[in-house]
């Protein structure tokens, strides 16, 4: 589960109800893009945004048990954050998505072909639901998780 908090006046008490939501389901929770936020709510790590995926190693080397993670658009930019020390990437858009941040659908032959170029810990983002990723998996993309958007 990522928060992405975007500087919310009270993204602590929202980030602290989210850890122990976290917690109680045995979830990972990793903020998005504020390491100061991640060890104030004491969440499981951080997730970076593309650009910053070079801070990676880093934020693991201040904090060796945070999971580090970090979106790519691309195969480039997964092989990138991968060797700058993320942990895994996300990639994005992989299916049609109704969220208003979601790009054009790369597909599941595409994001084979990704998932292939990379050789790393890869998640789908985007349009994926239990039904899909038992598709996605069944049609040989070993190795990725799929996750979609958290909704409450």
């Amino acid at each position: 589960m990522v928060f992405r908090a975007f500087g919310a006046k009270d993204a602590e008490a929202r980030g602290r109800r989210l850890a122990a939501i976290a917690r109680d389901r045995g979830l990972i929770l990793l903020v998005g893009a504020d390491a100061g936020l991640a060890a104030k709510i004491a969440a499981h790590g951080v997730h970076l945004p593309e650009r910053l995926a070079y801070r990676a190693r880093r934020l693991k080397a201040a904090h060796p048990r945070w999971t580090v993670t970090a979106a790519a658009h691309s195969a480039r930019a997964a092989r990138r954050a991968l060797a700058a020390g993320a942990d895994a990437v996300v990639v994005s858009t992989v299916l049609a998505s109704r969220s208003a941040s979601a790009g054009a659908p790369m597909g599941p032959i595409r994001l084979a072909i990704l998932v292939r170029r990379v050789g790393g810990p890869l998640y789908g983002l985007g349009g994926i639901d239990n039904k899909k990723a038992r598709l996605l998996k069944d049609a040989g993309l070993v190795g990725l998780a799929a996750v979609d958007a958290f909704r409450t």
